[in-house]
């Protein structure tokens, strides 16, 4: 039963691209939030704070509810929504400690690289998290020379221009990287990262906790930068540091600098947000503007960020002709390893909305998130039920484009621009494989209304927007179905067996066959 409803999705999403002008090259923004649930924005049911310029791009495109991420965590995620692979895939996916070298290799084919072969200024702005430098290149770890020259990077792979948090915050170094080099970085005063304490005396969480302005919970006790102790260790690069409060305002700074430069011609942005990942320390401005604590606030804070691009876009006469995305790269969490008040000041607030799990499980909480396109003129407001992902970016955006994908490409990216486009009778994908982290064989498949767990450890970290919860024994296959029961609640394997022996044999393929497009 599922090859056939395959067969028609394919056709259909053909049968309605055709109608696409092949001079149709629009702008197009990615916007990638971190860690923001299915729930907590105010167009997908959020009622304890407003997130109000994220509800007009939804007021003026399409609200997917089925729009999700391929992984429950970031690295994953951002490695298949370039790349258009499932990041169980590759080694090394998971994810990426501080000094990771690249993950995607020079001369893989990424959004970007697809992009800028059809003419398109591109850029990445944001986190990264996705290793930088080459592994052995002198250096007793290889990976980033972080005082010489950071390659291959994201300008080895598509992107004209860069200009990155590294890593993710809460993992060391705190400095900004601009295309291959830490930006003011006093060669008199060298950067040095590390997995172990420099010195005996090298201040930590743990031996001066009481100094933070930001307490830990869990894990996030090695060197401590503006108040807060991060995951890993770091000395010099002083001048290079930047205040946490800042980010924010540094992405969209350096997002309107790309959008200026580049009005008068087709570019690709990638507004790869921090908020709401940890450690959550929004500007001042935004500190205490919801009941919710830092992380209501920070949601506050991407809200505006959200704003001030849409703005840009109003000013620049741009609108009409840029197709906006927005998306967030998995599934909340309250208690990621700081106290910041999100469990004790959650309230009436659900951040995963009626779904269960959160970031690290194959839930729906952990993947399905808020989905949204705008493009004024091509895309008609409206809501949509149809399955989208963010992998599914680099198939879609090639077709829009005109550009071919080979067949060693994007293996799992399907073409689903008729839905993103909301167009009439358009499809999305009839199948998505979810998993949590790496490659730790935990996988979700759902397909229709079906959803298949599978726990090749028979053990899985089941983490709730509430609190986090240590391992559970698990059999190695659970079913579900999403149509009256969204919550995964109840496991049907007992009285479905021919529906979970077709879809664990589906899934088996979908592994084994390394491709799924």
């Amino acid at each position: 039963m599922f090859k056939n409803l395959r067969y028609f999705v394919v056709v259909g999403v053909l049968l309605v691209n055709t109608s696409l002008d092949a001079q149709d090259h629009p702008n197009i923004v990615v916007i990638m939030a971190d860690d923001l649930g299915y729930g907590d924005v105010s167009c997908y049911g959020a009622t304890e704070l407003e997130t109000p310029n994220i509800d007009r791009l939804a007021a003026q495109g399409q609200r997917f509810t089925s729009g999700y991420c391929s992984a429950s965590t970031c690295t994953p995620t951002r490695y298949s929504m370039l790349t258009g692979n499932y990041a169980f895939r590759k080694k090394r996916t998971g994810i990426a400690p501080p000094n990771a070298p690249a993950i995607i290799k020079p001369g893989t084919e990424t959004i970007a690289s697809l992009l800028k072969r059809a003419g398109y200024a591109t850029a990445v702005i944001g986190k990264w998290h996705l290793g930088l430098g080459s592994e052995g290149e002198g250096r007793s770890t290889g990976g980033p020379d972080w005082n010489g020259e950071l390659n291959p990077g994201p300008l080895e792979i598509g992107f004209d221009q860069c200009f990155l948090l590294p890593t993710t915050n809460d993992r060391v170094p705190q400095v900004y990287v601009q295309n291959h080099r830490v930006l003011n970085l006093d060669p008199n005063d060298p950067l040095w990262v590390g997995n172990h304490k420099p010195a005996e005396d090298h201040p930590t969480g743990i031996t001066h906790r009481d100094t933070l302005k930001m307490d830990w919970s869990h894990g996030h006790n090695s060197t401590i930068h503006n108040g807060i102790s991060r995951i890993g260790f770091y000395t010099g690069g002083h001048a290079a540091r930047f205040r946490d409060e800042d980010l924010a305002d540094k992405w969209v700074e350096k997002s309107n600098e790309f959008i200026e430069s580049n009005k008068d011609k087709p570019f690709f942005l990638f507004f790869a947000s921090h908020d709401i990942h940890v450690p959550r320390m929004p500007h001042e401005r935004f500190q205490g503007k919801t009941t919710l604590g830092y992380r209501g606030d920070s949601i506050i804070q991407l809200d505006w960020c959200v704003g001030e691009l849409i703005n840009t876009l109003d000013r620049l006469k741009l609108t009409d002709k840029t197709l906006v995305i927005f998306c967030s790269d998995n599934g909340p969490v309250l208690d990621d390893g700081y106290k910041d008040g999100a469990i004790e000041r959650i309230g009436q607030h659900r951040a995963a909305g009626k779904y269960s799990g959160g970031k690290y499980s194959v839930y729906e909480g952990g993947t399905r998130t808020p989905f949204i396109a705008r493009w004024p003129g091509r895309i008609q407001p409206g809501i949509s039920d149809e399955l989208v992902c963010t992998i599914d970016l680099a198939g879609s955006l090639a077709a829009l484009t005109g550009q071919a994908l080979a067949n060693e490409d994007c293996v799992d990216s399907q073409n689903v621009l008729g839905a993103l486009l909301g167009q009439p009778g358009a499809k999305g994908r009839d199948h998505l494989v979810q998993q949590d982290n790496g490659t730790s064989g935990t996988y979700g498949l759902r397909a229709g209304n079906w959803k298949l767990h599978r726990y090749d450890k028979k053990s899985a970290r089941n983490v709730v927007v509430e609190q986090e919860l240590a391992n559970t024994k698990v059999p190695q296959f659970q079913l579900f179905n999403l149509a009256d029961d969204p919550e995964e609640k109840n496991n049907v394997l007992a009285t479905h067996p021919d529906v979970a022996k077709a879809l664990q044999a589906q899934l088996a393929k979908i592994i084994q066959d390394g491709r799924s497009r």
